[in-house]
């Protein structure tokens, strides 16, 4: 009776309190569960009261969400400790490398991690003292600069900006800047430059002379004028040359700057055939396009290459109407442009790729062999006899816009969480981890899919799913969530709890590859899960053959559930997060189960308070003593 009043008071209002006993319990337990019924009542009015007001908040929090996610600048903010405390999207592309993803170098963009494993600590540091200078002479703005390099080889301007409570530095606030092109394209303006002038000096004194020469003798022997005006031919054409050189340079200079984005290929199809039709009036359909393949592109130039070869079955031809497939794999993607009828020469096609590009109206001075080119891809003109049909096929790069494990999962109904201003109030860490509070670690709570339940009988990992707790809060949209290729058999028992096709396994890195990159995402936390010690056993044995060793401190939800309710029948997970009032969804999965232990872990808390367990060490000897810590795997 007492474990059902500290659920209700704790962790779960709606919980109710068990009729079982003798005849006076039940009719206690039954009053217990009508005072319960009135409180939770009472709670539901408030909380609806507290909804009401903060709604205004919130609405406004969520704009500043969409504005930081949704720009196209680097965006970081920083308590003093280093600690990140907000970040957008586009930082974390600049920022995070794919060797850190894969757990080989570099670092990750997380709330609550160290900014100081992306970006050099002295950088940061010397312009935290820059400002503190500006700021002890008065200055009105204080701001400080610098250029750094990131983990994946991009330059980047990184603007620092306090932010001050009471005329104090509590944090700091980068914008950050990709400079890289803009860097590369000034150094070859700036070579394209020097070779013109140097080069043209010598060439205009040779010039310049020879016509002096000539003007100051107008009655040179014809041999003589012959030679001299031999060395002003000479001279011009070398000249010449040089000057076509610097405009193809200049010309290669400006297709570096097209961007080149990740985006599906059936956006690309579509909106091919929206401008075909809107500019050229004609038919334009789509045959069959992969789903979910992705492609690199710079979809402006692409979709004026399409519409320029369209434009021009139009108008030398007749044709009506056109139509697209678009198929690949992993490394390129096959785009056709098909017709029926009007077969083409080689002549015609040679000719249509090296001439600038028009359609609909607008001139640009690129071909398509420029575009393609650009794409380090190739077209090809083909006619299938059978079908009656003819096609350019154009082969473009295709991308996978995600890293192993790290992810943003895309989770209905829910804005990134990719800011926590309350962590500018948190104390700096000390090293002393098993004093602090169990209010003030960071958590990352996992679990693992695996082809049988014996690992030192040869079972492997299939599957590793994690989610990060920061400030009291689980992070669902910096999750791990990644297969793994086990090198056997799934047990049938596994096929079918987990619901994981041995199909979906090929192809998948190996465990390998995945525990470096996971080691990285949980690195500087606690790590939790239910049952830890089998999850625990699965990677320890895999620690030598990946390189890496877990070393964090370990919480598990079944023994702290056995600590808070000992009276308790069953300590599974299903049992605790129904008694607890968490919603399972996605059992059986890596990260569905994570998730799950997150919210059960989080509801714990407060319980193990009631019990005067407040530090980690206290939770720790406290699951040591349990009968269930006794279990070897």
């Amino acid at each position: 009776m007492r474990e059902d009043l500290q659920v209700m008071l704790e962790a779960n209002p709606a919980h109710r309190a068990t009729l079982d006993g003798a005849v006076e319990m039940r009719a206690l337990a039954e009053a217990v569960n009508r005072l319960a019924e009135h409180h939770h009542a009472l709670l539901e009015r408030v909380e609806a009261r507290v909804a009401e007001a903060k709604r205004a908040v919130e609405d406004e929090k969520n704009r500043l969400a969409a504005l930081i996610s949704e720009l196209a600048q680097g965006v970081l903010a920083c308590n003093l400790e280093g600690q990140i405390l907000l970040y957008n999207n586009r930082a974390r592309q600049l920022l995070t490398s794919n060797h850190a993803a894969s757990g080989s170098g570099g670092g990750l963009v997380g709330l609550g991690r160290s900014v100081f494993g992306v970006i050099d600590r002295p950088l940061i540091v010397h312009a935290l003292d820059t400002i503190h200078a500006q700021l002890a002479q008065k200055r009105p703005h204080p701001v400080a600069r610098f250029v750094t390099t990131t983990p994946s080889g991009q330059l980047v301007r990184v603007l620092v900006v306090p932010v001050l409570g009471n005329e104090i530095v509590t944090g700091f606030v980068m914008t950050l800047d990709d400079v890289t092109r803009p860097v590369e394209q000034g150094g070859r303006r700036d070579a394209l430059l020097q070779s013109i002038t140097e080069g043209s000096r010598a060439a205009l004194g040779s010039i310049r002379a020879a016509v002096e020469t000539l003007q100051s003798f107008p009655d040179m022997p014809p041999e003589q004028q012959k030679r001299f005006i031999g060395v002003i031919s000479q001279e011009t054409h070398r000249l010449s040359e040089r000057v076509e050189g610097a405009i193809r340079e200049f010309s290669d200079a400006m297709k570096a700057q097209w961007v080149m984005e990740d985006m599906l290929g059936e956006d690309l199809v579509a909106a091919a055939c929206r401008r075909i039709e809107a500019r050229l009036g004609l038919a334009a359909k789509i045959d069959a396009v992969m789903p979910d393949l992705w492609v690199r592109v710079d979809s402006f130039a692409l979709v004026q290459v399409l519409s320029y070869l369209a434009a021009r079955l139009k108008e030398d031809f007749g044709l009506r109407e056109v139509r697209f497939r678009l198929e690949g794999d992993r490394r390129l993607a096959h785009l056709d442009l098909v017709w029926r009828g009007a077969p083409l020469s080689a002549e015609t096609v040679f000719a249509w790729e090296s001439e600038p590009l028009t359609a609909g109206g607008e001139d640009i001075p690129l071909t398509v062999k420029d575009v393609i080119e650009r794409h380090g891809g190739e077209m090809w003109y083909q006619r299938d006899r059978p079908a009656q049909e003819s096609y350019f096929r154009l082969l473009i790069p295709a991308s996978v816009p995600e890293t192993i494990g790290f992810r943003l999962p895309n989770l209905a109904g829910s804005r990134p969480e990719y800011y926590d201003f309350d962590l500018f109030s948190q104390q700096p860490s000390s090293p002393a981890l098993d004093q602090r509070k169990l209010t003030e670690l960071k958590y990352t709570v996992f679990d693992t899919e695996t082809t049988g339940l014996e690992p030192s009988a040869g079972d492997e990992i299939v599957s590793i799913g994690a989610v990060r707790i920061v400030n009291g809060r689980l992070l669902l949209h910096e999750a791990f969530d990644q297969l793994v290729d086990p090198r056997r058999p799934m047990s049938p028992a596994s096929i079918k709890v987990t619901g994981i096709d041995p199909s979906l396994l090929q192809g998948q890195p190996p465990i390998e590859s995945v525990l470096p990159a996971f080691h990285r995402f949980c690195e500087d936390s606690v790590l939790v899960a239910h049952n830890a010690a089998f999850d625990m056993r699965f990677l320890q044995m895999k620690e030598s053959s990946a390189g890496v060793k877990f070393t964090q401190p370990v919480l598990d939800t079944l023994l702290l559930s056995i600590i808070i309710h000992p009276n308790q029948e069953t300590h599974s997970l299903e049992a605790i997060a129904a008694r607890l009032g968490v919603n399972v969804v996605g059992r059986h999965t890596a990260l569905g189960d994570a998730i799950v232990t997150g919210e059960v872990f989080l509801r714990m808390i407060p319980l193990l308070a009631e019990r005067g367990i407040h530090t980690l060490r206290e939770a720790r000897e406290a699951s040591q003593r349990t009968y269930y810590a006794r279990i070897r795997y």
